[in-house]
Protein backbone atom coordinates (compact mmCIF):
# COMPACT_ATOMS: atom_id res chain seq x y z
CA UNK A 1 0.00 0.00 0.00
CA UNK A 2 1.66 3.74 -0.77
CA UNK A 3 2.12 5.80 2.08
CA UNK A 4 2.73 9.41 1.88
CA UNK A 5 5.75 10.46 3.10
CA UNK A 6 4.28 13.63 4.75
CA UNK A 7 3.65 13.79 8.09
CA UNK A 8 0.69 16.25 9.04
CA UNK A 9 -0.33 18.08 12.07
CA UNK A 10 -3.75 17.15 11.86
CA UNK A 11 -6.14 14.45 9.76
CA UNK A 12 -9.31 15.31 9.76
CA UNK A 13 -12.05 12.63 8.01
CA UNK A 14 -14.92 14.26 6.07
CA UNK A 15 -15.42 17.02 3.77
CA UNK A 16 -17.99 18.24 4.84
CA UNK A 17 -18.96 22.26 6.45
CA UNK A 18 -17.55 20.82 9.71
CA UNK A 19 -14.52 19.07 8.73
CA UNK A 20 -13.71 22.11 6.52
CA UNK A 21 -14.44 24.80 9.04
CA UNK A 22 -12.07 22.64 11.04
CA UNK A 23 -9.60 23.05 8.64
CA UNK A 24 -9.83 26.36 8.21
CA UNK A 25 -9.21 26.62 12.05
CA UNK A 26 -6.46 24.77 12.14
CA UNK A 27 -4.38 26.31 9.40
CA UNK A 28 -5.23 29.85 10.59
CA UNK A 29 -2.84 28.89 13.77
CA UNK A 30 -0.33 27.60 11.59
CA UNK A 31 -1.11 23.39 11.62
CA UNK A 32 -0.47 21.20 8.99
CA UNK A 33 -3.69 19.26 7.97
CA UNK A 34 -4.99 16.82 5.44
CA UNK A 35 -8.61 16.39 5.28
CA UNK A 36 -10.06 12.92 3.45
CA UNK A 37 -13.19 12.73 1.91
CA UNK A 38 -14.86 9.42 1.17
CA UNK A 39 -16.86 10.73 -1.61
CA UNK A 40 -15.33 11.82 -5.18
CA UNK A 41 -17.92 14.46 -6.01
CA UNK A 42 -19.30 16.88 -3.51
CA UNK A 43 -22.14 18.05 -5.36
CA UNK A 44 -25.63 16.63 -4.65
CA UNK A 45 -28.86 17.88 -5.42
CA UNK A 46 -29.64 17.92 -1.86
CA UNK A 47 -27.63 20.10 -0.79
CA UNK A 48 -29.02 22.78 -2.82
CA UNK A 49 -32.72 24.42 -2.23
CA UNK A 50 -34.76 23.57 -0.68
CA UNK A 51 -33.94 20.27 0.75
CA UNK A 52 -30.33 21.90 1.19
CA UNK A 53 -30.99 25.40 2.98
CA UNK A 54 -30.16 25.54 7.00
CA UNK A 55 -30.83 28.51 8.54
CA UNK A 56 -27.67 29.62 10.56
CA UNK A 57 -27.76 30.20 14.23
CA UNK A 58 -26.44 33.42 16.13
CA UNK A 59 -23.39 31.64 18.08
CA UNK A 60 -22.27 30.33 13.81
CA UNK A 61 -23.28 33.47 12.27
CA UNK A 62 -20.73 35.10 15.19
CA UNK A 63 -17.85 32.72 14.29
CA UNK A 64 -18.02 33.05 10.26
CA UNK A 65 -17.70 36.87 10.41
CA UNK A 66 -14.67 36.36 13.19
CA UNK A 67 -13.27 34.76 10.45
CA UNK A 68 -14.34 37.11 7.86
CA UNK A 69 -16.09 34.41 6.02
CA UNK A 70 -20.18 35.62 6.65
CA UNK A 71 -20.19 37.93 3.58
CA UNK A 72 -19.58 35.85 1.16
CA UNK A 73 -21.97 33.30 2.34
CA UNK A 74 -24.91 35.90 2.90
CA UNK A 75 -23.62 36.49 -0.84
CA UNK A 76 -24.83 33.32 -1.81
CA UNK A 77 -27.60 33.02 0.18
CA UNK A 78 -29.25 35.96 -1.42
CA UNK A 79 -28.88 34.50 -4.68
CA UNK A 80 -29.92 31.13 -3.87
CA UNK A 81 -33.36 32.67 -1.98
CA UNK A 82 -36.38 32.12 -3.79
CA UNK A 83 -39.61 33.10 -3.04
CA UNK A 84 -41.28 29.64 -2.76
CA UNK A 85 -38.51 28.12 -0.93
CA UNK A 86 -40.51 28.40 2.46
CA UNK A 87 -44.38 28.04 3.38
CA UNK A 88 -43.98 30.55 5.97
CA UNK A 89 -42.63 33.41 3.35
CA UNK A 90 -45.60 34.10 2.65
CA UNK A 91 -47.34 34.88 5.85
CA UNK A 92 -47.42 38.10 6.82
CA UNK A 93 -45.85 38.16 10.33
CA UNK A 94 -42.09 37.70 10.51
CA UNK A 95 -41.34 34.06 11.53
CA UNK A 96 -38.42 33.71 13.89
CA UNK A 97 -38.56 29.62 13.92
CA UNK A 98 -40.23 26.82 14.73
CA UNK A 99 -40.38 24.01 17.59
CA UNK A 100 -42.40 21.43 16.29
CA UNK A 101 -43.79 23.30 13.19
CA UNK A 102 -45.00 25.90 15.61
CA UNK A 103 -43.76 29.07 14.38
CA UNK A 104 -42.53 31.93 17.07
CA UNK A 105 -42.45 35.49 15.87
CA UNK A 106 -40.50 38.77 15.81
CA UNK A 107 -43.12 40.78 16.84
CA UNK A 108 -43.20 38.57 20.55
CA UNK A 109 -39.48 38.45 21.02
CA UNK A 110 -38.69 40.50 23.76
CA UNK A 111 -34.61 41.05 23.07
CA UNK A 112 -34.48 43.77 26.29
CA UNK A 113 -34.45 40.57 28.41
CA UNK A 114 -30.88 40.02 26.52
CA UNK A 115 -28.62 42.28 28.43
CA UNK A 116 -25.51 40.88 27.89
CA UNK A 117 -26.23 41.67 23.90
CA UNK A 118 -25.57 45.25 21.95
CA UNK A 119 -28.72 46.02 20.33
CA UNK A 120 -29.54 45.17 16.74
CA UNK A 121 -26.78 42.36 16.73
CA UNK A 122 -28.97 39.05 16.88
CA UNK A 123 -29.69 38.39 13.21
CA UNK A 124 -30.53 35.19 10.82
CA UNK A 125 -29.18 33.71 8.10
CA UNK A 126 -29.84 31.42 5.71
CA UNK A 127 -28.10 29.69 3.28
CA UNK A 128 -27.20 26.56 1.21
CA UNK A 129 -25.25 23.44 2.38
CA UNK A 130 -23.91 23.68 -0.88
CA UNK A 131 -22.52 26.99 -1.18
CA UNK A 132 -21.31 26.71 2.66
CA UNK A 133 -19.17 23.58 1.53
CA UNK A 134 -17.74 25.41 -1.24
CA UNK A 135 -16.95 28.98 0.73
CA UNK A 136 -15.26 26.68 3.26
CA UNK A 137 -13.49 24.55 0.89
CA UNK A 138 -11.76 27.83 -1.29
CA UNK A 139 -10.57 29.15 2.19
CA UNK A 140 -9.16 26.07 3.29
CA UNK A 141 -7.57 25.24 0.27
CA UNK A 142 -6.42 28.94 -0.53
CA UNK A 143 -4.62 28.64 3.48
CA UNK A 144 -2.97 25.19 2.39
CA UNK A 145 -5.01 22.85 3.52
CA UNK A 146 -4.91 19.61 1.38
CA UNK A 147 -8.18 17.91 0.48
CA UNK A 148 -7.99 14.69 -0.41
CA UNK A 149 -11.52 13.30 -2.69
CA UNK A 150 -12.05 9.39 -2.91
CA UNK A 151 -10.05 8.44 0.06
CA UNK A 152 -12.35 7.20 2.64
CA UNK A 153 -11.14 5.93 5.97
CA UNK A 154 -10.55 1.54 6.29
CA UNK A 155 -8.69 1.70 9.36
CA UNK A 156 -5.97 3.45 11.56
CA UNK A 157 -3.43 2.52 14.18
CA UNK A 158 -2.60 4.91 17.04
CA UNK A 159 0.72 5.13 19.32
CA UNK A 160 1.48 7.60 22.09
CA UNK A 161 2.69 9.93 19.83
CA UNK A 162 0.89 9.09 16.32
CA UNK A 163 -1.61 7.99 14.28
CA UNK A 164 -1.04 5.84 11.23
CA UNK A 165 -4.48 6.14 9.26
CA UNK A 166 -5.70 3.97 6.08
CA UNK A 167 -7.45 5.70 3.22
CA UNK A 168 -7.88 5.43 -0.56
CA UNK A 169 -5.40 2.54 -0.54
CA UNK A 170 -2.66 5.10 1.05
CA UNK A 171 -1.37 5.41 4.08
CA UNK A 172 -1.02 8.83 6.13
CA UNK A 173 0.44 9.69 9.55
CA UNK A 174 -0.43 12.72 11.55
CA UNK A 175 0.10 14.11 15.40
CA UNK A 176 -3.73 13.88 15.26
CA UNK A 177 -7.32 12.14 13.78
CA UNK A 178 -10.65 14.44 14.03
CA UNK A 179 -13.39 12.10 12.79
CA UNK A 180 -15.70 14.74 10.84
CA UNK A 181 -17.40 11.68 8.74
CA UNK A 182 -20.99 11.44 9.61
CA UNK A 183 -23.25 9.70 11.79
CA UNK A 184 -21.95 6.02 10.19
CA UNK A 185 -18.34 7.39 10.99
CA UNK A 186 -15.46 4.87 10.32
CA UNK A 187 -13.42 6.87 13.21
CA UNK A 188 -16.17 6.42 15.81
CA UNK A 189 -16.51 3.38 15.19
CA UNK A 190 -12.57 2.06 14.63
CA UNK A 191 -11.61 3.86 17.95
CA UNK A 192 -14.63 2.04 20.19
CA UNK A 193 -16.25 5.22 20.86
CA UNK A 194 -20.04 3.68 22.08
CA UNK A 195 -22.99 5.48 20.41
CA UNK A 196 -26.29 5.52 22.06
CA UNK A 197 -29.51 7.41 22.24
CA UNK A 198 -32.88 6.37 21.20
CA UNK A 199 -33.93 4.71 18.34
CA UNK A 200 -36.36 6.19 15.92
CA UNK A 201 -39.82 6.74 15.85
CA UNK A 202 -40.78 7.70 12.20
CA UNK A 203 -39.50 7.38 8.58
CA UNK A 204 -39.21 11.56 7.66
CA UNK A 205 -39.33 12.08 3.69
CA UNK A 206 -38.10 14.80 1.72
CA UNK A 207 -39.79 15.24 -1.75
CA UNK A 208 -40.29 17.33 -4.72
CA UNK A 209 -41.86 16.12 -7.86
CA UNK A 210 -44.74 16.64 -9.89
CA UNK A 211 -48.34 16.03 -8.50
CA UNK A 212 -51.57 16.07 -9.58
CA UNK A 213 -54.53 17.13 -7.23
CA UNK A 214 -52.87 19.37 -6.01
CA UNK A 215 -55.07 21.15 -4.31
CA UNK A 216 -56.47 19.22 -2.26
CA UNK A 217 -53.00 19.38 -0.51
CA UNK A 218 -52.87 22.71 2.05
CA UNK A 219 -50.10 24.22 1.99
CA UNK A 220 -47.75 24.27 4.88
CA UNK A 221 -47.25 22.11 7.88
CA UNK A 222 -50.19 19.66 9.29
CA UNK A 223 -50.91 17.05 11.77
CA UNK A 224 -52.81 14.23 11.29
CA UNK A 225 -54.03 11.00 13.08
CA UNK A 226 -51.58 9.29 10.65
CA UNK A 227 -48.91 11.48 10.87
CA UNK A 228 -47.32 14.97 9.55
CA UNK A 229 -47.06 16.53 6.12
CA UNK A 230 -45.70 19.53 5.02
CA UNK A 231 -46.46 20.88 1.77
CA UNK A 232 -45.30 23.87 -0.42
CA UNK A 233 -46.22 24.58 -3.60
CA UNK A 234 -46.23 23.41 -6.49
CA UNK A 235 -44.45 20.10 -6.07
CA UNK A 236 -42.19 19.98 -2.57
CA UNK A 237 -43.73 17.86 0.05
CA UNK A 238 -42.12 16.45 3.64
CA UNK A 239 -43.05 13.82 5.72
CA UNK A 240 -43.60 12.29 8.90
CA UNK A 241 -44.66 8.87 8.67
CA UNK A 242 -44.78 7.06 12.18
CA UNK A 243 -43.55 3.67 11.57
CA UNK A 244 -40.59 3.20 13.70
CA UNK A 245 -37.77 4.39 11.04
CA UNK A 246 -38.65 0.98 9.02
CA UNK A 247 -38.82 2.13 5.61
CA UNK A 248 -35.57 4.38 6.38
CA UNK A 249 -33.00 2.94 3.44
CA UNK A 250 -34.67 -0.13 3.51
CA UNK A 251 -35.85 0.01 -0.14
CA UNK A 252 -35.70 1.85 -3.05
CA UNK A 253 -38.18 5.38 -2.51
CA UNK A 254 -40.35 5.17 -5.48
CA UNK A 255 -43.05 6.97 -6.68
CA UNK A 256 -45.80 5.03 -5.57
CA UNK A 257 -44.75 4.44 -2.32
CA UNK A 258 -44.46 8.43 -2.38
CA UNK A 259 -47.89 8.27 -3.09
CA UNK A 260 -48.77 6.23 -1.15
CA UNK A 261 -47.52 7.51 2.56
CA UNK A 262 -48.72 11.03 1.09
CA UNK A 263 -52.05 9.63 0.36
CA UNK A 264 -52.48 8.00 3.94
CA UNK A 265 -50.82 10.85 5.79
CA UNK A 266 -52.63 13.61 3.78
CA UNK A 267 -55.57 11.90 3.60
CA UNK A 268 -56.26 13.86 -0.02
CA UNK A 269 -56.65 11.97 -3.08
CA UNK A 270 -53.51 13.11 -4.70
CA UNK A 271 -51.19 11.78 -7.62
CA UNK A 272 -47.87 11.63 -7.57
CA UNK A 273 -47.03 11.99 -11.37
CA UNK A 274 -43.79 12.01 -11.43
CA UNK A 275 -40.71 12.31 -8.84
CA UNK A 276 -37.46 13.89 -9.70
CA UNK A 277 -36.09 14.38 -6.08
CA UNK A 278 -36.80 11.83 -3.00
CA UNK A 279 -35.03 11.02 -0.10
CA UNK A 280 -35.36 9.87 3.54
CA UNK A 281 -34.53 10.39 7.35
CA UNK A 282 -35.38 9.70 10.79
CA UNK A 283 -35.44 11.29 14.17
CA UNK A 284 -32.75 8.92 16.09
CA UNK A 285 -31.01 10.24 18.59
CA UNK A 286 -27.67 9.23 19.25
CA UNK A 287 -24.42 10.80 21.21
CA UNK A 288 -20.88 9.35 21.41
CA UNK A 289 -20.22 8.81 24.87
CA UNK A 290 -16.32 10.56 24.67
CA UNK A 291 -15.59 13.61 22.15
CA UNK A 292 -12.08 11.95 22.52
CA UNK A 293 -10.03 8.82 22.85
CA UNK A 294 -6.49 9.07 23.17
CA UNK A 295 -5.48 11.09 19.94
CA UNK A 296 -8.57 10.82 18.21
CA UNK A 297 -11.43 13.16 18.33
CA UNK A 298 -14.78 13.34 16.93
CA UNK A 299 -17.16 16.37 15.73
CA UNK A 300 -20.43 17.07 14.02
CA UNK A 301 -22.56 14.01 13.14
CA UNK A 302 -19.69 11.44 13.84
CA UNK A 303 -20.50 13.19 17.63
CA UNK A 304 -24.08 13.23 17.64
CA UNK A 305 -26.98 13.16 15.54
CA UNK A 306 -30.67 13.45 15.78
CA UNK A 307 -33.41 14.64 13.37
CA UNK A 308 -33.08 17.61 11.23
CA UNK A 309 -36.05 19.45 13.20
CA UNK A 310 -35.42 23.19 13.16
CA UNK A 311 -32.27 22.42 11.35
CA UNK A 312 -29.86 22.90 14.25
CA UNK A 313 -27.26 19.51 13.09
CA UNK A 314 -24.95 22.05 11.31
CA UNK A 315 -25.13 24.48 13.82
CA UNK A 316 -24.07 21.93 16.72
CA UNK A 317 -21.06 20.92 13.90
CA UNK A 318 -19.93 24.30 13.64
CA UNK A 319 -20.05 24.97 17.03
CA UNK A 320 -18.12 21.63 17.32
CA UNK A 321 -15.28 22.65 15.08
CA UNK A 322 -15.22 26.62 16.54
CA UNK A 323 -14.53 25.04 19.89
CA UNK A 324 -12.27 22.27 19.19
CA UNK A 325 -10.02 24.18 16.26
CA UNK A 326 -8.06 26.46 18.72
CA UNK A 327 -7.26 24.33 21.25
CA UNK A 328 -6.17 21.43 19.17
CA UNK A 329 -3.92 23.90 17.97
CA UNK A 330 -2.49 25.05 21.10
CA UNK A 331 -2.06 21.40 21.79
CA UNK A 332 -0.18 20.59 18.16
CA UNK A 333 2.33 23.82 19.17
CA UNK A 334 2.90 22.44 22.94
CA UNK A 335 2.10 25.65 24.30
CA UNK A 336 -1.48 25.11 25.73
CA UNK A 337 -2.25 25.11 29.16
CA UNK A 338 -2.84 21.86 31.27
CA UNK A 339 -6.12 20.57 30.33
CA UNK A 340 -7.04 22.48 27.42
CA UNK A 341 -7.67 19.67 25.17
CA UNK A 342 -10.12 18.40 27.53
CA UNK A 343 -12.19 20.92 27.68
CA UNK A 344 -13.52 20.66 24.44
CA UNK A 345 -15.62 17.65 25.52
CA UNK A 346 -16.59 18.98 28.82
CA UNK A 347 -18.04 22.17 27.33
CA UNK A 348 -19.30 20.47 24.03
CA UNK A 349 -20.89 17.37 25.46
CA UNK A 350 -23.62 19.24 27.43
CA UNK A 351 -24.24 21.37 24.35
CA UNK A 352 -25.11 18.37 22.10
CA UNK A 353 -27.05 16.41 24.97
CA UNK A 354 -29.06 19.84 25.01
CA UNK A 355 -30.16 19.75 21.29
CA UNK A 356 -30.80 16.21 21.04
CA UNK A 357 -33.33 16.54 23.67
CA UNK A 358 -34.50 19.30 22.33
CA UNK A 359 -35.39 17.05 19.00
CA UNK A 360 -36.69 14.26 21.37
CA UNK A 361 -39.26 17.23 22.54
CA UNK A 362 -40.14 18.20 19.14
CA UNK A 363 -41.01 14.85 18.29
CA UNK A 364 -43.08 14.06 21.37
CA UNK A 365 -45.52 16.92 20.13
CA UNK A 366 -45.88 15.48 16.57
CA UNK A 367 -46.93 12.00 17.75
CA UNK A 368 -50.30 11.08 16.08
CA UNK A 369 -52.17 10.78 19.23
CA UNK A 370 -54.59 12.98 21.04
CA UNK A 371 -52.79 13.91 23.78
CA UNK A 372 -49.68 15.41 21.46
CA UNK A 373 -52.56 17.57 19.89
CA UNK A 374 -53.58 18.50 23.28
CA UNK A 375 -50.06 19.74 23.98
CA UNK A 376 -49.34 21.15 20.76
CA UNK A 377 -52.84 23.52 21.81
CA UNK A 378 -50.80 24.36 25.08
CA UNK A 379 -47.37 25.33 23.27
CA UNK A 380 -49.41 27.43 20.82
CA UNK A 381 -50.45 28.93 23.47
CA UNK A 382 -47.36 29.61 25.21
CA UNK A 383 -45.63 30.93 22.09
CA UNK A 384 -47.05 33.85 21.20
CA UNK A 385 -46.49 35.35 24.58
CA UNK A 386 -43.50 37.30 24.97
CA UNK A 387 -42.33 35.48 27.30
CA UNK A 388 -42.62 32.19 25.65
CA UNK A 389 -41.49 33.43 22.62
CA UNK A 390 -38.14 34.81 23.79
CA UNK A 391 -37.66 31.87 25.07
CA UNK A 392 -37.92 29.86 22.18
CA UNK A 393 -36.10 32.30 20.34
CA UNK A 394 -33.17 32.18 22.58
CA UNK A 395 -32.65 28.18 22.42
CA UNK A 396 -33.57 27.63 18.73
CA UNK A 397 -30.85 30.76 17.79
CA UNK A 398 -28.86 29.80 20.61
CA UNK A 399 -28.35 32.83 22.26
CA UNK A 400 -28.65 31.05 25.68
CA UNK A 401 -25.58 29.61 25.04
CA UNK A 402 -22.96 29.43 28.28
CA UNK A 403 -20.06 27.13 28.78
CA UNK A 404 -19.35 27.06 32.37
CA UNK A 405 -15.90 28.21 32.64
CA UNK A 406 -15.74 29.84 36.31
CA UNK A 407 -16.12 33.55 36.95
CA UNK A 408 -18.50 35.25 38.72
CA UNK A 409 -19.53 37.90 35.78
CA UNK A 410 -22.42 36.96 33.98
CA UNK A 411 -20.95 37.13 30.45
CA UNK A 412 -18.41 35.15 31.20
CA UNK A 413 -19.11 31.74 29.03
CA UNK A 414 -20.87 33.73 26.50
CA UNK A 415 -20.28 34.83 23.23
CA UNK A 416 -18.62 38.53 23.46
CA UNK A 417 -20.56 41.02 22.52
CA UNK A 418 -19.69 42.90 19.02
CA UNK A 419 -18.58 45.77 20.31
CA UNK A 420 -18.19 48.84 18.18
CA UNK A 421 -14.70 50.84 19.08
CA UNK A 422 -15.11 54.59 18.82
CA UNK A 423 -12.09 53.96 16.30
CA UNK A 424 -14.89 52.40 13.68
CA UNK A 425 -13.23 48.88 14.38
CA UNK A 426 -15.61 45.97 15.72
CA UNK A 427 -14.35 43.54 18.03
CA UNK A 428 -15.82 40.47 15.36
CA UNK A 429 -13.38 41.94 12.77
CA UNK A 430 -10.20 41.99 15.81
CA UNK A 431 -10.69 38.17 16.33
CA UNK A 432 -9.64 37.26 12.11
CA UNK A 433 -6.17 36.14 12.85
CA UNK A 434 -7.07 33.50 15.37
CA UNK A 435 -5.89 34.94 18.50
CA UNK A 436 -7.54 35.97 21.61
CA UNK A 437 -7.82 39.47 22.57
CA UNK A 438 -7.59 41.73 25.96
CA UNK A 439 -10.16 44.54 25.33
CA UNK A 440 -9.21 47.77 27.37
CA UNK A 441 -11.50 50.11 27.71
CA UNK A 442 -9.94 52.08 30.40
CA UNK A 443 -6.37 51.78 29.17
CA UNK A 444 -4.00 49.84 32.11
CA UNK A 445 -0.58 49.50 32.43
CA UNK A 446 -0.69 46.40 33.89
CA UNK A 447 -3.18 44.83 31.71
CA UNK A 448 -0.56 45.49 28.58
CA UNK A 449 2.46 44.31 30.53
CA UNK A 450 0.33 41.20 31.08
CA UNK A 451 -1.05 40.26 27.24
CA UNK A 452 2.73 41.28 25.69
CA UNK A 453 3.80 38.28 27.92
CA UNK A 454 1.87 36.27 25.59
CA UNK A 455 1.77 38.78 22.44
CA UNK A 456 1.88 35.54 20.51
CA UNK A 457 -1.79 34.47 21.61
CA UNK A 458 -3.41 37.45 22.55
CA UNK A 459 -3.49 41.00 21.23
CA UNK A 460 -4.02 43.87 23.53
CA UNK A 461 -6.86 46.56 22.26
CA UNK A 462 -6.97 49.80 24.31
CA UNK A 463 -9.47 51.76 23.00
CA UNK A 464 -13.22 52.78 24.19
CA UNK A 465 -16.92 51.25 22.96
CA UNK A 466 -19.29 53.34 22.08
CA UNK A 467 -21.25 51.10 24.02
CA UNK A 468 -18.97 48.94 26.48
CA UNK A 469 -22.10 47.44 28.53
CA UNK A 470 -20.61 49.00 31.78
CA UNK A 471 -17.65 46.99 31.21
CA UNK A 472 -13.71 48.35 32.71
CA UNK A 473 -12.41 45.12 30.47
CA UNK A 474 -12.71 41.91 28.41
CA UNK A 475 -10.64 38.87 27.77
CA UNK A 476 -11.69 37.13 25.26
CA UNK A 477 -11.10 33.30 23.70
CA UNK A 478 -9.96 33.15 20.00
CA UNK A 479 -13.47 31.30 19.57
CA UNK A 480 -14.84 34.19 20.73
CA UNK A 481 -15.99 33.42 24.13
CA UNK A 482 -15.32 35.85 27.19
CA UNK A 483 -12.66 34.37 29.68
CA UNK A 484 -12.89 36.76 32.17
CA UNK A 485 -14.80 40.36 32.15
CA UNK A 486 -15.02 43.36 34.97
CA UNK A 487 -16.91 46.25 35.70
CA UNK A 488 -14.43 47.45 38.30
CA UNK A 489 -10.45 47.92 38.28
CA UNK A 490 -9.11 45.26 37.26
CA UNK A 491 -7.25 42.48 39.48
CA UNK A 492 -3.88 41.77 37.65
CA UNK A 493 -3.72 38.48 39.48
CA UNK A 494 -7.05 37.51 38.45
CA UNK A 495 -6.38 38.18 35.40
CA UNK A 496 -2.95 36.71 34.88
CA UNK A 497 -5.17 33.27 36.34
CA UNK A 498 -7.53 33.53 33.40
CA UNK A 499 -4.73 34.03 30.48
CA UNK A 500 -2.98 30.70 32.45
CA UNK A 501 -6.16 29.05 32.11
CA UNK A 502 -7.01 29.26 28.71
CA UNK A 503 -3.83 30.56 26.71
CA UNK A 504 -0.18 30.07 26.41
CA UNK A 505 1.96 30.43 29.28
CA UNK A 506 3.88 32.78 30.64
CA UNK A 507 6.40 33.88 28.36
CA UNK A 508 7.75 36.69 30.77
Amino acid sequence: MPTSTTFYDTIITGAGPVGLFLACELSLAGCSVLVLERKGDPSSPLKRAPFGLRGLSVPVIESLDRRGLLDAIEAHAATSATPGTAHFMKQTRRPGGHFAGIPFFHDRIDTARWPNRLPGTVGSVAAEMASIEAILAARAEASGVTVLRGAGVEDFNRTEESVVVQAGGQTFRASWLVGCDGARSAVRKAAGIAFTGTEPEFTGYSVQGELAGADALKPGRHYTAQGMYLYTPPGTVAMADFDGGAFHRSAPITREHVEAVLRRISGADVTVTRLDLATTWTDRAHQASAYRSGRVLLAGDAAHIHSPLGGQGLNLGLGDAMNLGWKLAATVRGDEPAGLLDTYERERHPVGTRVLDWSRAQVALMRPSRSSRALEAIIRDLIELPDGATYFAERVWGVSLRYDVGGSHPLVGCSVPDFMLIDGRRVGSLLRDGKGLLLDFDPDQSLQALASRRSGRISYIAADARDRLGLQAVLVRPDGIVAWASEAAPDEAVVGRAMTTWFAKDQG
